[in-house]
Formats: structure tokens, C-alpha cells, sequence
């Protein structure tokens, strides 16, 4: 669902992760390729951004709170010059969001030697290993605990003297999702959780010029790379200037990668296990249209992530696709207050309806997802006020019951709507004529998934790492009333 940019208004999706990039290559730009890389990510995260590279003797980091365009420019490429660079832009899950301190990549020293690390994910198990690190002498600039990675990867190296044996040591203390680059004067780094939660590919530059990892293939494609293979779970890849080397890190779990890459986060034109995002997105609303039937005029897609749906959607049921709702793709976060007039009108900031394409018109509406349902409840008023004369929403996800802690920040249950209301009870609230989400199984057929191979722990509540009582004892209802 489209979120609203205004500030202090609770997001009413599953909102963006975070994404990391990162390019060895002694002959190219490795800054400039991390720039455009991260610009080909920034869906995943727009509070900061920050670029850190090596140039064989030490580290340099340009990090800010902001849009990537925002905080890089050619002053800051001109000083970024080496053979390896890691980038980051973030959506903040843990640790705060309007810190520059939070901000990555985070920087730890070795001695004299300087790391840069920048993680997409979340770690439920950090505050153990902060009090331990401290106790060790290890001091701390932020609370995030992307911090406490690298912190810990600096001290078991510093104790090991080698780099491999500090972030295989940190890898079999961490529990949680992570994806992670790092960058060292000399070397890039790659490595990701046992269970894979987070996704992470590898590419190679054209004329064998270097390597680049990527959260997405779409990064991999806006430099040039070929994409390679995707990081295994539980695997470090380390590249320099001898070559690329592979060992398991941790001995793999039962894969877990996220479904919802496929419903919201990635990019359409990205590739996923093999999968192509896109065709995922189109099979939901075929899918869709075979469970939730519906007597309409028009299919409408929630711009972007709904369109792809709709259109899967008008395929299956024979009902004609149009845009009927612009966005506004200039919108960004922002620091600047609106006025309380167009707070109370905030949606339309970013999306606007066409009435000379929908009045008199009986809709169906596609969209990836309902959180909260304060944005759909909004969407549905503002099409009946274009002239709609029926509104049918058809959600391309199943119904989120659940919080995640592996690196979405989805609210706590209580705040999540389906599991709070029946689906008649959801349907009034939103003042939608009818109320319908894709089942668990189709979900899964759309992504062609065994349903033991990806997290599906917000539609069902079951997670493959397990979680801290400190993280679920808020986080959860009381049982008794648990929508079921």
C-alpha cells in the first residue's frame, strides 16, 4: 500500500529494508559504480545513505541522513578513490532513524586498520553482545545493532589476526537476518545469514573488470554486471586483487528467504532465486482472480507494486486494465511539515485519482499489502470521491497477522489490522464494497515456492529463527485475541 511521506504518520505497510552494494575492481570508478548502484536500490531505503571505500592503505566513509543523490555528489566521488567500495541506503529497523551516527556503512578499526560495513536485515540478539563487547572495551557510536557486527568482526580479527576467522566467529554468534558487505583497505567481503532471509547476489563486470554484489540483480544491471550466482547462505565470498574465494562461514539452516521480496520490496525488473519479480507480481493477480471473482468495469493498480497484479488480475478475469491513479514520482521522504490541511489530505501528495477515467465506473483495486488500513481507508474515499460508484479491494499478499524482526519494520500486532478484525469487520473500516486477499497457497504457486523454502512468519506466525522473549513479549497479543 502506498505509504504516506508525511512526517510522524505511522506507515501503513511493511516498509522498505535496507540495501547494501558493493564493487572490487583495481581499473574502474568503484565509488561511481556504488553510487548508481545504490540509486538502482533506493527503494529499499531513503533515510540515509553512505558510500565507504579502500584504497589499499586505509578506509574512507561519506555517510548522511537523506536520498542518495543527496548526500554523494562529485565532490564526494572525486574524494572517494580506490579498488573497493561498500554502499548503503537504509530504512531504519533498529536504532533510530534521524542519526547520523546510524547511518551506514559503520567503520571499526583493527589496530591501525580500518573496516567499513553496511548490513541489510535486522539481528534479534545484539544486546548480548554489546554488553560483552563493552565489557571487552569495545566502545559504541550508535545503538544499531549493524554496529554490533562490526564491532565484533574488529575484535575477533584484532584476536584471531585474520579477517576471515573474526567474521566467521561473528557469523556463529549472530541470530537473526543479515546480508552484509564489508570492505577492508585491500579486500571485499561478502556474507549472509544460515537461513538466507535476506536476499544477496553476486555480478561480474564486463572484460572481467571486477566483481559487485548487490541486494538485487536490478544493481547488478545499472553498472553492467553479469549476475553470477546468488550468495549462499551462511557463505563469506572475499575478492582483492588475487581473485575471488569462497567458505561457509556457518553451516547453512533451512532456507528462509522472504516472500515478501516478491510481493513489495524488490524491484519489478529484479531477479530473485531465479525468479523474475515481475512474473511473480503478474501471477498473484491471475491467481488472485480465480479466488476473489468480481463483477467490475475496470482493474485499478495501486502504483507501483500493485500494477503488475492488475494487470495479471485483467489477464484472468477479462475486465479491462486502465490507469486510474497517477503518483507522483518525485515525492520523496522529507524533512519539510506540511500544513495540517495537507496532512489531512497527505495521500494525495503522492497519489492522485483520474475522475474522467473512473467516475460511473465499478472498480477492482489491486494492492501488495494492508498494515494498519489507514492509507487503504483513505485510497477508497478518495476513488468515491472521483466518482467511483464501487470500490473492490484484492490484496496480492495474504492477510499480515504477524510482526516481523528480521529487517521489515511491521508494526506490533496489536496495530496490525487483520489481526485485530474478520474480513467484514476490515471491509467496513476501510469503507470498501468488497474486502478479498490471495490465499496462502496461491501466493506460493505465484512464487513456484515449497512452502518449506521461504519465511512466511507475518501471514502465519511461524518463524525460522527463534526470537528473544524480550522481542515477543510486547510484540504479540494475548492469544485469546488473536484474529484467527
Amino acid at each position: 500500500m502506498a505509504t504516506s511521506i508525511l512526517p510522524g504518520e505511522a506507515p501503513d505497510r511493511p516498509q522498505e529494508e535496507c540495501a547494501v552494494f558493493g564493487v572490487f575492481s583495481t581499473s574502474e570508478d568503484v565509488a561511481r559504480l556504488t553510487y548508481f548502484g545504490l540509486q538502482a536500490l533506493q527503494h529499499r531505503g531513503q533515510e540515509s545513505a553512505g558510500i565507504a571505500v579502500g584504497d589499499g592503505n586505509t578506509v574512507v566513509c561519506m555517510k548522511d541522513l537523506g536520498l542518495v543523490t543527496q548526500v554523494i555528489d562529485e565532490g564526494a566521488l572525486a574524494a572517494l578513490k580506490g579498488q573497493v567500495a561498500v554502499g548503503h541506503c537504509r530504512y531504519s529497523t533498529s536504532g533510530g532513524a534521524d542519526s547520523w551516527s546510524a547511518a551506514q556503512p559503520h567503520m571499526s578499526a583493527i589496530d591501525e586498520v580500518l573496516i567499513a560495513l553496511a548490513h541489510n536485515g535486522t539481528l534479534v540478539n545484539t544486546n548480548r553482545m554489546r554488553a560483552d563487547l563493552i565489557g571487552k572495551g569495545v566502545q559504541f557510536r550508535s545503538q544499531t545493532d549493524s554496529e554490533v557486527a562490526c564491532q565484533s568482526i574488529g575484535y575477533y580479527t584484532r584476536e584471531t589476526g585474520h579477517m576471515t576467522e573474526g567474521i566467521k566467529i561473528t557469523m556463529s554468534m549472530l541470530d537473526g537476518a543479515y546480508a552484509m558487505v564489508m570492505a577492508s583497505p585491500t579486500a571485499l567481503y561478502a556474507f549472509r545469514d544460515p537461513n538466507g532471509i535476506r536476499p544477496l547476489c553476486l555480478g561480474e563486470l564486463p572484460n572481467h573488470a571486477g566483481w559487485v554484489v548487490s541486494s538485487e540483480t536490478c544493481g547488478l544491471d545499472i553498472v553492467g554486471a553479469r549476475f553470477v550466482r546468488d550468495v549462499n547462505p551462511g557463505e563469506i565470498i572475499r575478492i582483492n586483487e588475487t581473485g575471488i574465494s569462497s567458505l561457509q562461514g556457518v553451516e547453512p539452516g533451512r532456507y528462509a528467504g522472504c516472500i515478501f521480496e516478491y510481493v513489495y520490496f524488490a524491484r519489478p525488473d529484479s531477479i530473485i532465486d531465479g525468479r523474475s519479480v515481475y512474473q511473480s507480481r503478474r501471477a498473484m493477480g491471475r491467481i488472485l482472480a480465480r479466488e476473489a471473482p468480481v463483477e467490475a468495469d475496470l482493474v485499478l493498480g495501486v502504483p507501483d507494486s500493485g500494477v503488475p497484479g492488475a494487470l495479471g488480475f485483467s489477464e484472468e478475469s477479462g475486465i479491462q486494465f486502465t490507469d486510474g491513479i497517477v503518483k507522483n514520482r518525485y515525492v520523496a521522504r522529507t524533512f519539510i511539515q506540511p500544513t495540517q490541511e495537507m496532512r489531512q489530505n497527505g495521500i494525495r501528495i503522492k497519489l492522485n485519482p483520474l475522475p474522467s477515467v473512473i467516475s460511473g465506473k465499478r472498480l477492482v483495486v489491486i494492492d501488495d499489502s494492508i498494515v494498519r488500513g489507514n492509507t487503504s481507508k483513505k485510497l477508497v474515499e478518495m476513488l468515491r470521491s472521483a466518482g467511483a460508484t464501487e470500490v473492490h479491494l484484492r490484496i496480492v499478499s495474504p492477510e499480515t497477522m504477524w510482526p516481523c524482526f528480521y529487517g521489515i519494520d511491521t508494526a506490533t500486532q496489536d496495530q496490525l489490522l487483520a489481526a485485530n478484525m474478520s474480513n467484514q469487520e476490515m471491509c467496513d473500516f476501510i469503507g470498501c464494497d468488497s474486502l478479498a486477499f490471495i490465499s496462502l497457497e496461491g501466493l506460493r504457486e505465484a512464487v513456484s515456492a515449497d512452502h518449506n523454502s521461504y519465511c512466511e512468519a507475518c501471514f502465519t506466525g511461524e518463524y525460522p529463527v527463534k526470537l528473544p522473549e524480550s522481542l515477543t513479549k510486547t510484540a504479540f497479543l494475548p492469544r485469546e485475541r488473536q484474529t484467527e
